[in-house]
């Protein structure tokens, strides 16, 4: 009887946590969508284009000298889902250049998770969690422009090269540990290619961006 019982709870166990895992999609990248995306644009626009494949839409960027993003406000719980979820590849980078430098603070493939700490948009604290060109995964350092960004190394194309790669977060212990700060909701997300300052030519894909409670 116990030989019997045990892989029933066992299944019952494992279904349980398979459908306990909740879900928020950040982006559909899909025609409606594009269309309603806040641009931020720092000089001229990155050149954004949808397209899909068997996993689903994707967002292709391409970018030479130019620098714009994409990105949206909403609420995120980071009690219930602290975990962002990033599929992304870099077919073109920008090796050569000193990321965490003013002339080469340039990623081919970057997301911007935003929380709101003032009343304008200068005192909001930001993590960049970027596919690096010539830094490895793990290393974090503030952004050359402010200190209240700071850039994190999610993947890297010294080891994933015009390959899709599959990243996850917690983005609720990386405010802690990166700004020092408990944060309960984040206002936005926002995403970005841009190579204004080293002048050179990217090109990247973004694909499934959510958060997870696990």
């Amino acid at each position: 009887m116990i030989k019997r019982i045990l892989p029933l709870i066992f299944t019952i166990f494992y279904f349980q946590n398979s459908f306990s895992n909740e879900i928020l999609k950040v982006f559909e990248f899909n025609d409606d969508e594009f269309k309603k995306l806040e641009v931020r644009k720092i000089k001229k626009k990155t050149t954004y284009t949808l397209g899909s494949n068997d996993k689903g839409n994707f967002l292709k960027a391409e970018a030479q000298g130019v620098a714009s993003g994409l990105g949206k406000e909403l609420k995120i719980n980071l009690n219930k889902t602290p975990y962002i979820n990033i599929t992304w590849k870099v077919e073109e980078d920008l090796s050569g250049i000193e990321e965490n430098s003013k002339k080469g603070h340039d990623y081919a493939a970057r997301v911007f998770v935003i929380k709101k700490t003032g009343a304008t948009a200068l005192s909001n604290r930001a993590i960049n969690y970027v596919f690096s060109s010539n830094k490895s995964v793990g290393e974090n350092w503030p952004s050359p422009f402010t200190k209240k960004s700071i850039d994190y190394v999610l993947s890297t194309t010294k080891k994933n090269k015009n390959e899709w790669v599959t990243v996850k977060a917690n983005v609720k212990e990386d405010f802690k540990t990166l700004h020092g700060l408990d944060v309960n909701e984040l206002n936005g997300v926002a995403i970005m290619t841009d190579t204004d300052n080293s002048k050179l030519k990217a090109v990247s894909y973004y694909q499934n961006i959510y958060f997870s409670s696990e």
